[in-house]
């Protein structure tokens, strides 16, 4: 097996092992995402992913992303006002911080406590699976950039 190949043979056994039906875009958009630390926009990923695959619309890039992430392969986080990021999914219940200036987004570990983080005062009928926390500040880039104007 080449090093190309490589990463498609583990995007496809990835894809398996979720329960998946294995496809030229979700192995592409699957690499596209583990590929990157970033957190990264849905047309960012149909860019990498049409490397491979060739032509790719966007809405089949979004009904691809929405698949992988209903599989549990990718985490799609939604900040008002930002566009969805996609990355890893990673089951770690990280949070994010997201720049004020830039709009970078970096992760952050979970703080207090076991998953999901915070107690909240609910009846015990309800079932909490998650809590997801958004930071807002300045990157230090802009924070630089902000004492030095």
């Amino acid at each position: 097996m080449t090093s190309a190949e490589e990463p498609m043979a583990l995007a496809a056994t990835r894809l398996r092992t979720a329960g998946m039906r294995v496809t030229a875009p979700r192995m592409a958009l699957l690499m596209a995402v583990s590929d990157s630390a970033e957190h990264l926009v849905a047309d960012t990923l149909r860019d990498r992913a049409q490397q491979i695959t060739g032509h790719l619309s966007l809405q089949a890039t979004y009904n691809v992303l929405r698949a992988l992430t209903d599989a549990g392969l990718v985490r799609c986080t939604q900040i008002p006002g930002h566009p969805a990021r996609y990355e890893t999914e990673r089951h770690d219940n990280h949070h994010h911080f997201v720049c004020r200036r830039c709009g970078a987004i970096c992760d952050v570990e979970c703080a207090v406590g076991a998953a999901p983080c915070m107690e909240p005062r609910l009846p015990e009928e309800y079932d909490i699976q998650e809590a997801a926390v958004t930071f807002w500040g300045f990157c230090p880039d802009c924070r630089a950039a902000a004492t030095a104007s």
